[in-house]
C-alpha cells in the first residue's frame, strides 16, 4: 500500500490550486486598489465641498453685512433729515 502520490499526481493537485490562489490574490489586490482610489476621490471631493461652503459662507456674511450697513445709513440719513 502506497499512500504517497507520485510527483505527477502531486503536481496535478498543486498547480491548479496555486494558479487559483494567484488569480484570487490579483483580484483582491485590484479591488483594494479600486477602493483606495475611491476613498482618495471622495476625500478630495469632501475637501473641495468644505472649501466651497467656507467661501460661500464668507460671501453671504459680507452681503448680509453690506445690507445691514445700508439700512443703518438710510436710517441715520432719515433721522438727520428730520432734525
Amino acid at each position: 500500500m502506497n499512500y504517497e502520490p507520485n510527483e505527477e499526481e502531486a503536481l496535478d493537485l498543486i498547480i491548479p490550486k496555486y494558479l487559483t490562489s494567484l488569480f484570487y490574490g490579483a483580484l483582491v489586490e485590484a479591488v483594494a486598489s479600486e477602493n483606495g482610489a475611491r476613498m482618495q476621490a471622495m476625500d478630495s471631493a469632501t475637501s473641495n465641498a468644505e472649501e466651497m461652503i467656507s467661501d460661500l459662507t464668507l460671501k453671504y456674511n459680507r452681503a448680509r453685512q453690506g445690507s445691514i450697513t445700508q439700512e443703518l445709513t438710510e436710517i441715520i440719513a432719515g433721522a438727520e433729515a428730520i432734525s
